[in-house]
């Protein structure tokens, strides 16, 4: 394994402490317990969005506090849940008399803590259940992962809470956007926990892992490496039985790398996606590509697409400013 790192205790806050102090115009570091939290909050009453998880996800969700999206986020250890202390601090922190809104990856670790956070709250507060992670069946033991489309639903509600929408309206907004996205994943390579030292699965140089979460779990089915043509015709084909879209649908169609892929691939993966759409009549309207919902450095991108009618355009649209995603400010 190498590493730039002094070590694997300190490499979080080491971490958190460089990303304050380069962004320090928008958002502020809470040592202890940590969160990243807004600098600057509305001075009306606003619904406070807050989501977290484990850390090697980078920029989710440190990267998308700021104005229009996140109000404050909780990063655990890498791949670590964050604790309850943590989301009531950061909640306390931030809520200014609308009530807090967690926006939660559905895994087992954030899904309790957050639940634990919530129950202890005084203020009033909700949950939105991110699941586009279509690479596992509906009736799974533990329900569907939240990944990339996470970020969509942050910046959808994080516009909606923005303008004043209410609690119960932003809950409802974002279980609409999540069962409105789907999400696909391939892996070339693994990732390396520092605390491991080691990559935490082995695949070969002529394989791909296909149906991959993002914390450097193994996919639904080990493959044949084959070309960009084929393997994104394999994540289209996931998520089409899923959403259904119809002829002339508007969407969002969102490519994700997962830390270790150059820009380069994952456009030409767009154009391969886009296009395979667009001649089924899709019309994709808006687009994201980039490293948004890594996986430390494993090799590998995922698909998400999502539904889109006028409202939800005009809300990912809105004017956003965090350190990783900003527009129209």
């Amino acid at each position: 394994m190498k590493k730039i790192i002094n070590s694997v205790e300190s490499l979080l806050e080491e971490s958190l402490n460089g990303f304050a102090k380069a962004h320090q115009d928008i958002i502020e570091f809470n040592n202890t317990p940590h969160f990243i939290r807004r600098k600057q909050l509305s001075t009306n009453a606003k619904v406070a969005l807050i989501s977290g998880g484990g850390s090697g996800h980078e920029p989710l969700h440190t990267g998308l506090v700021g104005i229009g999206m996140l109000d404050a986020a909780c990063p655990g250890y890498i791949f670590t849940s964050p604790s309850p202390d943590q989301m009531m601090a950061a909640a306390e922190s931030v809520e200014n008399g609308a009530g807090v809104l967690f926006i939660v990856k559905n895994y087992a670790g954030d899904v309790m803590n957050f639940e634990i956070a919530g129950e202890m709250l005084s203020c009033p507060c909700d949950t939105v259940l991110v699941s586009d992670d279509v690479s596992l069946p509906k009736d799974h033991p533990t329900g569907r992962r939240g990944v990339a489309g996470t970020l969509i639903v942050e910046k959808i509600v994080g516009a909606a809470a923005e303008a004043g929408a209410s609690l119960a309206e932003c809950k409802a907004l974002g279980d609409r956007v999540n069962k409105a996205t789907a999400t696909m994943g391939v892996a070339l390579s693994s990732c390396t926990v520092p605390a491991l030292g080691k990559p935490t699965f082995e695949i070969a140089d002529n394989e791909m892992e296909m149906g991959v979460g993002i914390h450097g779990e193994r996919g639904r089915q080990t493959m044949p490496l084959e070309n960009a043509d084929q393997i994104v015709k394999h994540l289209v084909e996931a998520i089409d039985p899923e959403l259904q879209p119809q002829k002339s649908q508007k969407v969002l169609l969102h490519v994700n790398g997962f830390g270790a892929t150059p820009l380069m691939e994952l456009y030409l993966v767009f154009d391969l996606a886009a296009t395979l759409w667009q001649q089924k009549g899709i019309d994709v309207v808006r687009s994201l590509v980039g490293n948004y919902t890594t996986s430390l450095d494993m090799a590998g991108c995922s698909v998400t697409l999502t539904l889109l009618d006028d409202e939800l355009i005009g809300l990912w649209d809105a004017p956003v400013h965090t350190a990783n995603l900003r527009w129209g400010c």
